[in-house]
């Protein structure tokens, strides 16, 4: 194993806030994961509109840009998965991740050990591989989505499941070398050259920024502009994700509205921004009185509609995949039940790109984890 990917690996575990259990993965109150026979099938929560769901994946290449991180690499390339209203279904399931992947999530992340390295592969997903869109006149509304610092984009699934579900576009980009493993068509699988202690979190909100703005004009002008509305584009991320969200509209004017999931804003912004934006984030970290003060900085040059919401039980990897797949595979989670948190998560997510991008008041269900204060 490399220093870059030992590093990447060690990134993820931080990031996602697994501790050091016993060397023997629980799946049960002392329970090792030796003594349980049947193989581990994960899946993910079923999305919640009516409309199946298709997926596919797009390999971008920017050309004009050269690669912040490999100094190789001589032009930009993306992995970016889009889910989409289905007009049938067609193929198969897509997959949750690559075999190689699945083997760089797990090989480092502590309790993991003893999992087996393709486990990840056999996550239930709901999307149609390469089923035919069903896109109305003039367009779908889009959604960009970024994921955490180390995080695959396969993290935002079920979030994107359930938009999609719900008539959205839903475009989860892969910033290269900044995910644990990218897996492209050529057969490469790429590690996590940016995952380095010290990181500078400005330098890698600038290139994801750039990421974004990127896959904004290949959407927008290429072969899937007839099925996207470029008036109604909004951008939602997890952690670093997030804090790209808030950093790329400001950027770019055709961001109609921003969502940042549990991410520390840095650096700080300079001026205010006038269009919706809403944070969803852990109470530790992220209410008023919380750990990370980026929020409460932040708060007041937030200057068009905004909202501001922590869910109590809650911890950093809960606003994603790992709140559902993390306790199905035995390892440390949050307090509140997984299924639980993605409910909520989409749900606030659903309502708000309801109202900013459709002009829809989605009525939001009560959740008594939920505070609001903002």
């Amino acid at each position: 194993m490399t220093k870059s990917v030992a590093l990447a690996l060690a990134a993820f575990a931080a990031a996602v806030h697994l501790t050091p259990p016993a060397s023997a993965l629980a799946s049960g109150p002392g329970t090792p994961a030796s003594a349980v026979e049947a193989p581990l099938r994960p899946a993910l929560p079923a999305p919640t509109g009516k409309a199946l769901v298709g997926t596919a994946r797009l390999h971008l290449v920017d050309p004009a840009r050269r690669d912040p991180w490999n100094r190789d690499a001589v032009r930009r390339e993306l992995m970016v998965s889009l889910w989409y209203p289905a007009a049938k279904a067609t193929g198969r399931r897509a997959p949750y991740v690559t075999p190689q992947e699945s083997a760089a999530i797990l090989a480092s992340a502590p309790g993991a050990k003893d999992l087996p390295p393709g486990t990840l592969t056999a996550t239930r997903t709901h999307a149609w591989l390469d089923a035919p869109v069903r896109s109305p006149r003039g367009g779908l509304p889009l959604v960009v989505m970024s994921p955490g610092f180390s995080f695959p984009r396969a993290t935002l699934t079920s979030l994107a499941e359930d938009l999609a579900s719900r008539g959205y576009l839903v475009a989860a980009v892969e910033h290269t070398y900044e995910s644990v493993a990218t897996a492209f068509p050529d057969g490469r699988t790429t590690s996590c050259l940016a995952c380095v202690r010290g990181q500078d979190g400005a330098k890698v909100a600038e290139s994801r920024v750039a990421d974004v703005r990127f896959v904004l004009d290949e959407l927008t002008r290429g072969r899937w502009g007839a099925a996207v509305d470029g008036d109604r584009i909004a951008m939602a991320g997890h952690s670093m994700g997030g804090n790209t969200a808030l950093h790329a509209m400001r950027a770019d004017a055709r961001i109609k509205a921003g969502v940042n999931l549990d991410g520390t804003v840095i650096p700080l912004p300079a001026g205010p921004l006038a269009r919706p934006f809403m944070l969803v984030g852990a109470p530790e970290t992220h209410a008023p009185g919380g750990t990370d003060a980026s929020w409460r900085a932040s708060w007041p040059g937030l200057t068009g509609p905004r909202r501001w919401i922590t869910v109590a039980g809650a911890d950093h990897a809960a606003f994603v995949d790992y709140a559902v797949l993390r306790p199905q595979l035995g390892l440390p989670a949050q307090e509140l039940d997984g299924e639980r948190a993605l409910r909520v998560t989409r749900a606030y997510l659903a309502a708000f790109l309801d109202r900013h991008l459709r002009g829809v008041r989605t009525p939001e269900p009560a959740f008594p984890e939920a505070e609001t204060h903002g």
